[in-house]
């Protein structure tokens, strides 16, 4: 029985699929786009993983107060950005995939691993994140630290295929009269019989798209996605928000709920008549109940909660300056904190805050929400909201402050 040739099946292949639209310089042009978005993605990311999980170096700016708002909302947009524009870059690429021998050389095969390392990656990072924002965890491995790591895979691998194809970046980087190749170059010769019949570079065939014209759609697709989605995070789209699991303006007193209290199983304690903030410090702990609280100087400030997920929401917020309890205590103003949260257990029951936020005014003890008191769902009887802070670090439900 005779053996299939490997080669005559790939280039039967290649010639099936091959289309005059693929070029280096789409390749290129998709690249620089995806490179784009992949930055952002990957640096708006470390900047949420430091607040979360600080290196010693970390710095934590409360000005302007939607740092994170904005960072965070770059952050899921351009992740959502990206997913178009890398099922671009793939049907851009997919000759390679089929060229033969599959590795000719040692530079080769490390093109091909980076690749294949770039595109897996990039494909689960971007379908899980995706999922993550509707708050959907099917899967077995933990999620926070999986995304965290994985950028770090993608970001090193997509730099090791730059370096790798870096002459052909730069022949096609910015010339638009470089020499046009209708497929990548390692594809070329197993098309060779189709690449005679093709239109010349720019101009199209019968049923095929123009270099321009797969551009501009690719450009229409990702501009979509964004505007359909981004209206959770930026307000001046959130007209246009059809996609995205968080709209502006809903939930108990117009904002959004993540976690609610039958969720954290606090309703009980929360409504509890006996319940008072336990401020504790080294040489002395005091007790606040709740009409304590509201008979100390309130204060009112205008303050974002956003989301790791992406959605965020200006609010007007109600209370008590985290200050003036930290000088009730007798506490260094610019003390570190940890806040407790009367919920049983949970990854962000306890709180750490360092000493930029207790030092900010703006950052309170809140008791009321939009001109009422606080919803059970949103934090009653007492809840923190700091400016530039994750939300999932604005503990709900507050049990406890201790001076550290």
């Amino acid at each position: 029985m005779q053996k299939p040739d490997g080669q005559k099946l790939t280039e039967a292949l290649a010639a099936k699929f091959a289309s005059p639209t693929r070029s280096t310089r789409l390749t290129v042009v998709l690249g620089r786009w995806l490179g784009i978005t992949f930055t952002v993605c990957f640096l708006t990311g470390l900047f949420s993983h430091g607040l979360q999980n600080p290196p010693a170096w970390m710095f934590f700016p409360t000005s302007p107060v939607w740092i994170y708002q904005l960072t965070q909302g770059l952050h899921v947009t351009s992740g959502i950005a990206a997913i178009p524009l890398l099922l671009a870059k793939l049907w851009s690429v997919f000759p390679e995939l089929l060229a033969w021998p599959p590795v000719k050389s040692v530079v080769h095969g490390l093109e091909r691993a980076s690749i294949a390392l770039f595109v897996a990656s990039s494909l689960v990072q971007l379908a899980t994140g995706l999922i993550n924002t509707y708050k959907w965890y099917p899967w077995p491995f933990p999620f926070r630290e999986t995304h965290y790591w994985l950028a770090w895979v993608i970001w090193g691998s997509l730099l090791l295929h730059i370096a790798l194809k870096l002459p052909v970046i730069a022949a096609h980087w910015r010339s638009k009269r470089a020499q046009e190749t209708a497929v990548v170059e390692s594809a070329a010769p197993a098309v060779a019989g189709v690449l005679e019949s093709t239109p010349e570079p720019g101009t199209s065939g019968p049923g095929r798209w123009t270099r321009r014209a797969f551009l501009t759609a690719v450009t229409g697709a990702t501009g979509a996605v964004v505007v359909t989605t981004a209206g959770q995070s930026f307000s001046w789209l959130a007209p246009a928000n059809f996609f995205a699991p968080r709209k502006m303006g809903t939930g108990p007193q117009g904002v959004p709920v993540n976690r609610t209290a039958g969720d954290a199983k606090v309703a009980g304690l929360a409504m509890s008549p006996k319940w008072a903030l336990m401020v504790k410090s080294a040489d002395s702990t005091r007790s606040f109940t709740l009409d304590e609280l509201r008979a100390m100087p309130q204060h009112t400030h205008e303050l974002p909660i956003a989301c790791v997920e992406g959605w965020s929401q200006l609010a007007q917020w109600r209370g008590v300056r985290v200050q003036d309890l930290v000088a009730a205590v007798g506490a260094p103003a610019g003390s570190r904190l940890r806040f407790t949260s009367l919920e049983p257990e949970g990854a962000y029951r306890t709180m750490t805050m360092p000493a930029e936020y207790t030092q900010d005014e703006k950052t309170l003890v809140a008791l009321e929400l939009n001109g009422s008191v606080l919803d059970l769902d949103h934090g009653y009887p007492a809840r923190i909201i700091a400016p530039g802070r994750p939300g999932v670090l604005q503990t709900k439900w507050l049990q406890s402050m201790e001076i550290l």
